[in-house]
C-alpha cells in the first residue's frame, strides 16, 4: 500500500489497536491478518492491546454468528458493528477496551517506577 512508509511513524508509541473491517468482504479476511502482523505481532503488543471489529452496512445481512476467524485472529477480542441496530452495545465494548489499555498503561508505568527505585 502506497502509505506503507507512514506505518512506523502511526506505530510508534501505541498502546493500542483497532482493526475494522467488512466481514462480507474476503480481501479484507487476508487484510487483517497482515495488519495484525505489522500492527500488533511486530511491535510488539499483547493481543489483549488489539481489538477487531467487523462492521456490518446498513441493511447487509450481517449473519454475525457465522464469523469464524483463523488463528491467530481468533485469540483477539472480536466485536460486531451494526451502527443501526445496536449502538449502543458498540459504545460498552469501546469502553471496555479502552478502560483495559488504560490498565496496561498504568501497570507498565508501575513496573517502570518500581524498576527505577530498586
Amino acid at each position: 500500500s502506497r502509505f506503507e512508509t507512514c506505518w512506523p511513524a502511526l506505530m510508534k508509541d501505541a498502546h493500542g489497536v483497532i482493526i475494522i473491517f467488512n466481514p462480507e468482504l474476503p480481501s479484507h479476511l487476508k487484510e487483517i491478518e497482515m495488519w495484525y502482523s505489522c500492527f500488533v505481532q511486530q511491535q510488539p503488543l499483547l493481543d489483549s492491546q488489539c481489538l477487531l471489529v467487523a462492521h456490518h452496512k446498513p441493511g447487509s445481512a450481517g449473519d454475525t454468528e457465522k464469523l469464524s476467524l483463523a488463528y491467530p485472529l481468533n485469540k483477539l477480542k472480536l466485536i460486531h458493528s451494526n451502527l443501526e441496530e445496536d449502538p449502543e452495545d458498540v459504545r460498552m465494548e469501546f469502553i471496555k477496551y479502552f478502560r483495559s489499555i488504560i490498565n496496561i498503561i498504568n501497570e507498565s508505568r508501575e513496573r517502570e517506577e518500581m524498576s527505577i527505585i530498586s
